[in-house]
């Protein structure tokens, strides 16, 4: 899938500059209603999400409440979705020479209360994600009904509050900036994506 060059370049000159990009625009209104309806009807049972990594790994609902399921290429919005997260892998690599070398995405489905604490994607240098990616699935969502993504750059220490709506993508350089997601009162939709530097 076309990527826009400016909003490629956009993007690139945000990561430079603050470590930190909050837009829209970035998928076709028309995908991201597809991947709106699939994200509430998964071709798969979603699983609950763990923590940690390899043998460390756990679910602790009280610190990450969210349901996955990892997307692949075997349904049309899927597979466009991820052509499009490839194509700014590319931008990003010639803009920023970050040696991203594939991507990986999942459906994320947060219940009524549900949060995932404050944390980074990655913490070692030798953590393989580098830019992660979060597109909003929720169709008018309320401004009272909570859910937001608080990013936490250093020049922002109280958070830069993002609603999930529809269509809006944050994206951040996963070492750089804390996150979390707060709790809402409604069922809560997006994909989060990262872009890694090693091979499958």
């Amino acid at each position: 899938m076309a990527l826009n060059p400016e909003l490629a370049s956009s993007i690139a000159d945000a990561l430079a500059e603050r470590s930190w990009w909050l837009g829209d625009g970035l998928l076709p209104a028309a995908l991201v209603e597809a991947l709106a309806l699939q994200a509430r009807q998964p071709p798969a049972p979603m699983r609950r999400a763990g923590i940690g990594r390899a043998e460390a790994a756990r679910v602790d609902a009280s610190l990450r409440g969210d349901s996955i399921l990892w997307l692949d290429t075997e349904t049309p919005a899927a597979a466009a979705c991820l052509a499009a997260l490839d194509a700014l892998r590319l931008a990003l690599n010639r803009h920023l020479f970050l040696g991203l070398r594939r991507v990986e995405a999942h459906y994320a489905h947060y219940s009524p209360g549900a949060r995932y604490v404050r944390h980074r994607d990655a913490f070692a240098r030798d953590n393989p994600r580098v830019v992660s990616v979060v597109l909003y699935l929720n169709r008018d969502w309320p401004a009272d009904a909570g859910g937001e993504l608080v990013l936490y750059p250093d020049a922002m220490p109280a958070g830069l509050r993002v609603l999930p709506e529809q269509g809006r993508v944050a994206i951040f350089m996963s070492q750089d900036i804390e996150h979390e997601v707060l709790p809402a009162r409604l069922d809560r939709y997006s994909i989060a994506a990262w872009m890694r530097r090693d091979e499958l």
